[in-house]
């Protein structure tokens, strides 16, 4: 855990002033080793980019119109980020970038209280009370819910993320502005989402961040095949729970493999548009091969690779099969009794 602390030395030698800033502060108070380390100073891009340099390292500018140099140290790519405020224009999630010399200015651009801390010397920088939203186990909006959304809709991703990696609750007024603008993820780039439904799909509690996307009705303009599962009675006499609920639970019990996690996701898309009816109960006859189709196009919506298509949607289309790898997980999420002996 020492470990954040020879690093902000390291680079306070080569940039300063400098604070650590945003998610590496948050892993810091969870008493996590960071993954990344993000630093911002007063400091214009330009004196950054010639202090870096004069210590000898390249100097990546890559990002420089928004105040952001970049280096790399003892393995780690550090970025250093000028404090900044920023203007968004209607649905565009490019800002235009407006440097200021005030950290709490900085900090207040950003989305959720638990990543709007700073440190630098020893001494936590929180102005938007984000310790205590930590203390408490929730995500929290900046400011205004509504304003952090409209300036960047992919927060309502974030926000079901950050409960999956850190199973965390979220703020109602923050949840109730994500519910009432589900509809602003449109603007958002597909590949955008699958960085995220990625994320949350390998975190160690999936359960939360996609039942959050589904309340939400995010997935309603995401994967609208995919909502219809919501509340979905199956009236088998093979399934002790809706349709949703037992898709969940298929996530839940499969190993943290994207392949996998997502064959799991989608493996009874087909369901609702396959059911005919019998007197004592509804058959899904055909809906892995419909759902091998549904899921193929499903795969070029979200602009998958080629090679996590043909996986994804071979696993689906044989998931009733007996040795299939994907049957032994969805059989376990059938029926109460079998999920009981899983845990």
């Amino acid at each position: 855990m020492e470990k954040y602390k020879n690093v902000y030395q390291k680079v306070s030698e080569i940039v300063n002033p400098v604070y650590l800033v945003g998610g590496s502060v948050r892993d810091i108070l969870l008493k996590k080793e960071p993954k990344d380390y993000d630093f911002c100073t007063p400091l214009n891009p330009n004196d950054v980019e010639i202090l870096v340099k004069k210590a000898g390292r390249r100097a990546y500018a890559t990002g420089k119109r928004f105040g952001t140099i970049g280096f790399k140290l003892d393995g780690n790519f550090i970025e250093v980020t000028t404090f900044r405020q920023e203007k968004y224009k209607p649905n565009n999630r490019k800002p235009e970038v407006e440097f200021v010399d005030n950290i709490t200015a900085d900090l207040s651009r950003r989305d959720f209280g638990i990543n709007a801390m700073a440190w630098r010397d020893d001494k936590f920088i929180d102005p938007f009370g984000g310790r205590c939203d930590l203390l408490e186990r929730k995500i929290r909006s900046v400011g205004k819910a509504q304003d952090r959304i409209r300036e960047d809709p992919l927060r309502m991703l974030r926000c079901a993320r950050f409960m999956s990696q850190l199973n965390f609750i979220v703020d109602p007024y923050l949840e109730g502005q994500i519910k009432k603008n589900a509809y602003k993820i449109l603007h958002i780039s597909r590949e955008r989402w699958v960085m995220e439904l990625d994320k949350i799909l390998l975190s160690d509690n999936p359960k939360i961040g996609l039942d959050f996307l589904m309340k939400n009705r995010l997935f309603n303009f995401m994967i609208p095949e995919l909502s219809l599962q919501y509340n979905y009675e199956q009236n088998s006499p093979y399934h002790d729970f809706d349709l949703w609920e037992h898709t969940i639970k298929t996530v839940m019990a499969t190993p943290q493999d994207i392949i996998l996690r997502w064959s799991a996701l989608l493996h009874d898309i087909a369901k609702p548009f396959v059911r005919t009816e019998r007197k004592d109960r509804s058959n899904y006859i055909y809906h892995d091969y419909l759902g091998f189709h549904i899921v193929s196009k499903i795969a070029q919506y979200l602009r998958w690779s080629n090679e996590r298509k043909e996986n994804v949607t071979i696993l689906i289309r044989d998931h009733l099969k007996p040795d299939s790898i994907l049957k032994q997980y969805d059989d376990l999420a059938k029926k109460e009794s079998r999920s009981k002996q899983t845990k």
